[in-house]
């Protein structure tokens, strides 16, 4: 037997397997690129879903789909701004302490005045606490993740200063600000309100394209015209504001204003728009992303809940998933670079 007969029996050079498996890896790579983050973001939501109805009969219901949409309205008011901030390269980790702390004044402005007066007050803290993070972010120059970090503590304090540290009952007054809206929670539509707004001002207007341009090079952002300080502060603004209307959703929901209100939720913020497909350094990010960031959180606390998981291992699993998407994103970065 010759050497041609054996070379055509043989199945092929290593080589030529090698070079087979190597392209069979660079189709799968250049359609993991191509691939929008939703769709990753959508199969994770679908493949959450059907785990946990699979282990709860409750999970599809009508009632706990309304008690997820409840859950995460205030989540996603807090996050659209949030993600406007974090594409041009800004934080706002205020938020639930602004939040907690317009609930505080609400309830207080409550006790001897109007239902009006209340949300006056509250939206008014909240435009205040905006200004405050934006004068400093945008003007004076300080780092808003450090500005932001202090407010965040701050903030805090002066609501359980203004509630003595004791728990404020509303007795009823801002109730109506969950009250149903054709049968829907008004919280819910509001959310849905938002984001849709959100939403469009990213994707359609001259304001959303600057955002872009800030994060993605502030230089050439300035050099082309653009406004990087008023622009800046408008989204410490709006989202000073959204804490405001969030304080009122919660002491609405509960009935009852704390300082201690929305603990914690300022990192779910970060959480879900870093889910979404955001990115630290800016320049990236979208508010549908953000909006599957927000109701994977939220389905994942509410199916291990209903599979009565500890809260202490519902932080792990949602730790997992943040650091398991933002490592997913990284490997599409350096994919699509090389």
């Amino acid at each position: 037997m010759d050497d041609t007969s054996v070379a055509a029996g043989g199945g092929g050079s290593p080589e030529a397997t090698s070079s087979v498996g190597i392209s069979t890896r660079a189709r799968i790579a250049r359609v993991f690129v191509a691939m929008p983050p939703e769709v990753v973001l959508i199969v994770v939501l679908v493949a959450l879903g059907l785990i946990f109805a699979q282990g709860s009969e409750f999970f599809l219901t009508t009632r706990n789909m309304r008690n997820v949409l409840l859950s995460v309205s205030v989540l996603g008011i807090l996050a659209a701004p949030g993600t406007l901030l974090l594409i041009s390269g800004n934080f706002d980790l205020s938020v639930a302490s602004a939040a907690a702390l317009c609930g505080c004044i609400a309830g207080v402005v409550a006790e001897e005045n109007s239902a009006a007066a209340a949300i006056l007050a509250a939206l008014g803290v909240g435009l205040l606490a905006g200004i405050f993070n934006g004068v400093l972010s945008a003007y004076a120059g300080i780092a808003s993740i450090v500005v932001t970090l202090g407010t965040w503590l701050g903030y805090r304090g002066l609501a359980r200063l203004f509630s003595n540290g004791q728990t404020i009952r509303m007795n009823g007054k801002v109730d109506f600000i969950t009250n149903d809206i054709f049968g829907v929670p008004a919280q819910i539509v509001l959310f849905v309100l938002i984001t849709v707004l959100a939403w469009f001002v990213v994707r359609y207007t001259r304001f959303g394209r600057s955002v872009y341009a800030i994060g993605s090079n502030p230089t050439a952002a300035r050099l082309s015209g653009i406004r990087q300080k008023p622009t800046i502060f408008v989204m410490f603004i709006v989202s000073g504001l959204l804490a405001g209307l969030a304080g009122l959703i919660l002491a609405s929901q509960l009935d009852a204003a704390s300082g201690n209100a929305a603990t914690g939720v300022e990192l779910e913020v970060v959480a879900a728009i870093i889910l979404g497909g955001a990115s630290l350094s800016g320049g990236r990010g979208t508010i549908p992303g953000t909006v599957l960031g927000v109701f994977i959180l939220g389905i994942m606390q509410n199916g291990l809940t209903l599979l009565s998981i500890s809260s202490f291992w519902q932080d792990v699993a949602t730790g997992v998933v943040l650091v398991a998407a933002v490592g997913l994103d990284q490997v599409r970065l350096r994919l699509s670079g090389s």
